[in-house]
């Protein structure tokens, strides 16, 4: 405690002390004057009856005896104002000494004030940084996360003693994400600030891989093969509601260094109630599973190469989604293109792709509410088993939205079965380049889990058709269908889970295969931080993409490390 503290301590006690003495003179010897005062008031009023008494008549002999004995009325008089006098000074005395109490007691109660005052301001010297009480003087007063905090009315409490006050436990800042910001429910403009990141690190290796692939016509091309460490995906989304809590907005910086890409997007919406969601954005085709805010709660930490193949891509569009009844939950889109991520607007054509995704939980929610809600895993591995069923539909005429003159195109969303990309050069018949085609998939997908064991499936029907195109092809359509399938097992609950993969393609132009192992260590308990390792053997793989695994014509055995954060 300060110096200065030390001396307001001083002195509260002297006046304490004073007080103490004063009040005890006060009330302790008032009463003895007072009766000193009534004593002397009884001796004169003897005094008086006796020159009274003696004054009365008396028999003749007694009278001549008690001449000498009369009083004098001088005396009584003097007497009288005596005892006057001696009343009008205790009644002064004790009014001055009740005026001095006063003025003390006050005097003590602003000693008392600035003591309390400079007690707070040493013990914020002594335990806080000079910094964070600047700070703290210029942020807006909360309860640590979300209320505000009504300032105490010290003016009209400055007399009554300080109440006692119990700490309130603050609302906790991690709510499915970090809490930036939230307003009271009354506040006059609602407003949610909600921080989520998704963010993926990979070692990975495909120098296994033979150097060149044949496609169907016989045409020798290069596999490229990979040896890197990759921030792969990193994703940053700010969101939750403003002005009405039913007005929806979020905004997403959505980065691959594989992919050396940078997509900065924002939705909005407005959530009528459970069973409506109108929102408006940037956002992944419900075309499968996987694209359903499943990322990256996957058996294994990617896509597998069937999914990559088949699915559609990200686009902007328009969407509905709810809960129809409980369990079943939908979600209807309609947007640009399988994927138009760095596309500009001048490139996209007239046509417009549809999609919409449908699955059933009959047997309660497959996982916990929340970001993971739609996880493969059961790292909740609750006692009683869950099972889904779902389907997914798409449907677009995709453009190559690029000139024909170009031999690659910048629709990269299709390939043919053989890992050529369909709206290249060459792909359906040498020189020949095709611009448009009609794209169809149907996926239908399952899965259960019972006490940490999770079996995962889905399987995919695509057909290209109608054709446009610069020069003869000989298909008018081509067909393909595959599948994925993965079983998980925590083997320490929550902590260590195993798995197995596996996926095919079975094309027009050639089939295609892969399986994997792997391990995920959750070392902190939670489902949203992990690491990964894989062991994963592909057979002529059908696809490429510079964030996932996979390039065309790839064979052989592929080791990856992961690790990843998704909150």
């Amino acid at each position: 405690m300060s110096i200065r503290g030390a001396r307001i301590k001083f002195s509260v006690a002297l006046m304490l002390g004073s007080i103490g003495l004063l009040t005890s003179s006060t009330f302790g010897q008032s009463p003895a004057s007072n009766q000193g005062i009534a004593i002397a008031r009884g001796s004169r009023t003897t005094n008086l009856e006796d020159k009274v008494a003696t004054a009365a008549p008396k028999p003749d002999g007694e009278e001549s005896k008690d001449v000498a004995k009369k009083p004098n009325s001088k005396d009584l008089e003097g007497d009288i104002e005596a005892v006057k006098a001696e009343n009008a000074a205790v009644r002064e005395l004790l009014r001055k000494m009740e005026e001095q109490q006063k003025m003390l007691l006050e005097q003590v109660d602003r000693l008392q004030r600035r003591l309390d005052g400079a007690a707070g301001a040493d013990l914020q010297s002594n335990g806080q940084p000079t910094a964070t009480r600047n700070a703290a003087a210029t942020l807006p007063m909360t309860n640590g996360a979300t209320e505000p905090v009504a300032p105490s009315d010290a003016a009209n409490n400055s007399s009554q003693p300080a109440p006692i006050q119990t700490t309130q436990p603050s609302p906790e800042r991690y709510q499915d994400g970090i809490i930036l910001w939230k307003t009271p429910d009354d506040a006059k403009v609602p407003f949610l600030l909600r921080f989520n990141n998704n963010t993926q690190i990979r070692y990975l290796n495909t120098l296994n891989s033979g150097e060149t692939f044949t496609d169907h016509l016989g045409v020798v091309r290069e596999v490229h093969r990979r040896n890197d460490i990759t921030v792969n995906r990193s994703m940053f989304i700010l969101g939750g509601y403003i002005f009405d809590k039913r007005v929806r907005y979020s905004l997403t910086v959505w980065t691959s260094a594989g992919a050396s890409s940078i997509v900065v997007a924002g939705n909005i919406g407005w959530q009528f109630n459970k069973h409506l969601t109108l929102m408006g954005g940037y956002t992944g085709v419900p075309g499968s599973r996987s694209l359903v805010n499943t990322f990256p709660y996957y058996t294994a930490t990617d896509r597998s190469m069937a999914d990559n193949f088949f699915r559609p891509g990200f686009t902007q569009g328009f969407w509905a989604t709810g809960e129809l009844t409980k369990g079943l939950n939908y979600i209807g889109f309609v947007g640009n293109a399988l994927n138009s991520i760095n596309i500009s607007a001048a490139k996209i054509d007239t046509n417009l792709l549809f999609a919409g995704s449908l699955w059933w939980e009959p047997l309660g929610g497959y996982s916990e509410p929340g970001k993971s809600a739609n996880m493969y895993d059961d790292y909740f591995a609750q006692k009683k088993l869950r099972v889904r069923f779902g389907t997914s539909l798409t449907r677009s005429r995709e453009d190559r939205f690029s000139n024909l003159d170009q031999s690659s195109p910048d629709n990269t969303a299709i390939y043919n079965s053989d890992g050529v990309l369909a709206f290249s050069t060459g792909a359906f018949a040498p020189g020949v380049t095709v611009d448009k085609a009609l794209y169809k998939m149907w996926a239908i997908d399952w899965g259960l889990k019972y006490n940490g064991l999770a079996i995962n499936g889905q399987y995919y029907f695509r057909g290209l058709s109608d054709f446009e195109a610069d020069g003869p092809i000989p298909e008018k359509s081509t067909f393909d269908h595959g599948y994925e399938l993965s079983a998980s097992y925590f083997v320490l609950p929550k902590k260590l889970l195993a798995y197995g993969r596996g996926s095919q393609v079975f094309g027009h132009f050639g089939n295609s295969s892969e399986y994997g192992v792997g391990l995920k260590w959750h070392f902190l308990p939670t489902e949203r931080l992990w690491l990964n390792g894989e062991l994963m053997r592909v057979n002529k793989a059908p696809y490429s993409g510079a964030f996932t695994p996979y390039t065309a014509g790839m064979n052989g055995w592929v080791p990856m490390l992961q690790g990843i954060i998704a909150f």
